[in-house]
């Protein structure tokens, strides 16, 4: 049956009276006064840009499910770090896939002074002194089960990882790291890694905390990058956090924030802004987040197939993160996103 819409009803009241005047739209019907009015914004200075490595030289490796995203040798992630700085990002962050000979169960090629990250560092602080690096001192690309700790009798076990992430730290530092970024989620990391450093002289090292790492299925092609996609036995859940649980997320970030932390990560990103909004309520502290590899790969897959625009949608979901109340994003997208930025 086809009603007649009656408009007597609706002409009794002009939108006027029932918005009581308030026009949302005046300060949306132009391109200035969008802008006047935006209440957040992105620039280059907010993107931390991590690679990752390969041993040898003059190498790249396509990674098949990051599209656009190499696997590179020390001399080509200083060349990065130099097109870095070129576009004005702070940062940037490694990440190394390790000779499968080089893999044990302890992961003790992390404490090698000359090992796949600490020759990067080195490398990239000769060609850009004034660039920031961040180091992951986590055990999962060096070890041969893919933990984040020394694995004994099927237990990751806690307190002998961290001395070895505070070893690891160490040597980091003294390759020229600037910050330290531990990712391995072990209890009282934080603080033994702040030890360490100051006990040997190098007070300056901030530490970004992983304080908020949750057991993710986002992480896929991370593992496939690093080449520990086939090497984990088990899973993480026994140190990283549920994903169900908020409140457990802030009593983490409580206790690095006690501990020593300088800064605050939520890993990962998109599905957990609402941890993000939480910490930086809570704690007032440097806040950032990792767009991991999961949620790069599905705006990349999507923007391939045409069903969606990438570089709106790249743009949209980091814009995101800063209305949540990021101070700054790891993310693949970040020589992409700066070049657009460069360019508005």
């Amino acid at each position: 049956m086809n009603r007649q819409f009656d408009k007597t009803a609706l002409n009794r009241r002009t939108v006027d009276e029932i918005t009581g005047g308030r026009r949302m739209r005046r300060n949306r019907r132009a391109d200035w006064t969008r802008r006047l009015v935006r209440e957040n914004s992105l620039s280059t200075n907010d993107l931390i840009w991590p690679v990752f490595l390969i041993p040898g030289k003059n190498k790249s490796e396509d990674i098949a499910a990051m599209p656009g995203v190499q696997r590179v040798t020390p001399d080509i992630a200083a060349r990065q770090a130099e097109e870095a700085a070129k576009l004005g990002i702070p940062a940037i962050a490694t990440f190394p896939n390790i000779a499968p000979e080089l893999r044990d169960e302890t992961g003790s090629n992390a404490l090698a002074a000359d090992n796949l990250i600490n020759q990067t560092t080195r490398l990239i602080k000769e060609r850009v002194p004034d660039i920031g690096v961040i180091t992951d001192v986590a055990l999962d690309p060096f070890t041969s089960h893919g933990h984040d700790g020394i694995l004994r009798d099927g237990i990751v076990v806690n307190d002998e990882t961290v001395v070895q992430l505070a070893e690891a730290a160490v040597l980091q530092a003294e390759a020229g790291a600037d910050i330290i970024a531990p990712s391995d989620m072990m209890d009282g990391r934080i603080g033994a890694i702040r030890d360490a450093l100051d006990t040997n002289g190098f007070s300056d090292v901030g530490i970004m905390s992983y304080a908020t790492k949750f057991a993710s299925g986002f992480y896929g092609p991370y593992r496939e990058a690093i080449g520990t996609q086939d090497l984990l036995k088990g899973d993480k859940r026994s140190y990283y956090i549920d994903p169900a649980n908020s409140d457990e997320a802030v009593r983490d970030a409580a206790l690095d924030i006690e501990e020593g932390a300088d800064m605050l990560m939520v890993k990962p990103g998109l599905p957990y802004l609402d941890i993000v909004w939480r910490l930086k309520e809570s704690f007032g502290m440097p806040t950032f987040a990792y767009q991991v590899s999961g949620e790069y790969a599905m705006i990349k897959a999507a923007a391939q197939n045409g069903w969606l625009d990438g570089e709106r949608a790249m743009l949209e979901s980091l814009i995101a993160f800063k209305r949540a109340g990021c101070d700054g994003i790891l993310t693949y997208f970040a020589p992409e996103a700066a070049k657009l930025l460069s360019q508005s």
